[in-house]
């Protein structure tokens, strides 16, 4: 049995008329042989309306409370879209994550996908049915309604591949994966393939097309993710395994930015090994993605740390500060959210040396100041202030030949 999984965001989805037009891609896909599941999000910004409502009635509002919210989103669209395929007389229904037993972790609003029970989905998939699945959403152990966080619907459309054995492709508003977001970088170029590796980074760095989470899970059941425009017949960008890509042909594959971090300082703590474990440790149990980190000992036998943690995280940082600073009023903290994370790309960086002593002389050259910087194999990341993003996006993206000629 062939079996496609296709996932379309909320932009692809955000009114009736695009619906109606999904549905004519879904059917196609259907009259080419394939058995199609479709993910689909929740309609436009919908999503960012429910958590408006949510934050009208308290400033905390409660997570379980949240995702049961959240969670009808995805609901109205799998309806509609079940509702339009079936007028164009095709059988459709529609699934919510806890209807298909998608299994998860059960801590809400960040929740991880454990297993899925696909009884159901083959048997509808066999009578030749559409099934038409909720993203970003599934159910724990205890009948619990959660949700899977940024990019779970991204995440929710591999993990269903990967049990089926199908193909994975993802339709949203831009034609491909680009060096650099077109928003920020107007002559940025469409790249025709990207492996795993290359685009996790670039996921994980802000990159917003595809979510770190499922690059990660196609990567690790090897599931190509084919990832194109909705409305556009304009080939693509195929996300695999990369043995077929030259790590000879480009030294940067791509760029990417974001401005969803703050640098938090800490200051006077105890220089003791045991005092980054307790620090990372406790950010660690609340789920805090710490990603870049620096620390500095002073002189009199004390040490500051320096790291970069989401913005939407920083209220369990400040409740990990205020603690220590309770028992040790020599801690201080600072925190900056006025900065922009830059990262360039590529797998070429193992063959070649050079690239960090390059980006080094163009910002020094155009006098924008590096803050933090991180290097990887495959991978340098630095953080500027945030005026400067634009700038430090444009003579890396002309230097870096990032740009269409």
């Amino acid at each position: 049995m062939k079996i496609a999984v296709q996932k379309y965001g909320g932009s692809s989805v955000a009114t009736t008329e695009k619906i109606k037009k999904v549905a004519e891609k879904v059917i196609k896909k259907k009259e080419e042989g394939y058995k199609v599941v479709v993910i689909v999000s929740a309609m436009g910004k919908s999503t960012d309306g429910l958590i408006a409502l949510a934050s009208q009635i308290t400033d905390k509002p409660d997570p379980r409370e949240m995702d049961m919210l959240l969670t009808t989103g995805e609901q109205t669209t799998i309806s509609l879209l079940s509702m339009a395929l079936i007028s164009k007389g095709h059988r459709a229904v529609s699934f919510t994550g806890s209807q298909l037993n998608i299994q998860t972790t059960s801590i809400h609003q960040k929740a991880r996908i454990k297993d899925i029970e696909t009884t159901k989905l083959l048997k509808i998939l066999e009578e030749d049915t559409i099934a038409v699945v909720a993203g970003f959403q599934g159910v724990t152990e205890d009948n619990e309604y959660t949700t899977l966080g940024r990019g779970g619907s991204d995440t929710s459309a591999v993990a269903l591949a990967a049990k089926l054995g199908g193909k994975c492709e993802i339709y949203t508003d831009v034609e491909g994966i680009y060096t650099m977001d077109p928003r920020k970088l107007k002559k940025a170029k469409k790249i025709g393939k990207i492996t795993y590796e290359e685009m996790m980074e670039m996921a994980s760095l802000g990159a917003g097309v595809m979510h770190f989470r499922a690059v990660e899970l196609a990567h690790k059941y090897n599931i190509p993710i084919y990832v194109a425009s909705t409305f556009s017949e304009k080939k693509g960008t195929i996300i695999t395994n990369g043995g077929d890509i030259s790590m000879e042909e480009t030294l940067v594959t791509g760029m990417a930015s974001s401005l969803e971090d703050i640098q938090v300082t800490l200051l006077n703590i105890p220089s003791a090994i045991s005092s980054l474990h307790r620090l990372f440790g406790a950010l660690a149990e609340a789920e805090v993605n710490v990603d870049m980190i620096s620390q500095m000992l002073t002189e009199d036998g004390k040490m500051n740390v320096s790291f970069t943690i989401p913005k939407t995280d920083l209220h369990i940082a400040e409740e990990i500060v205020d603690e220590w600073k309770r028992e040790d009023n020599h801690v201080q903290w600072e925190v900056n959210t006025d900065i922009a994370k830059i990262s360039v790309v590529g797998l070429g960086m193992r063959s070649h040396s050079g690239v960090a002593a390059k980006v080094f002389k163009i910002m020094a050259q155009h006098g924008i100041e590096i803050k933090m910087v991180t290097t990887s194999e495959i991978k340098i990341t630095w953080v500027v202030d945030v005026r400067d993003e634009l700038k430090t996006i444009e003579v890396i993206g002309s230097e870096f030949g990032l740009e269409m000629a």
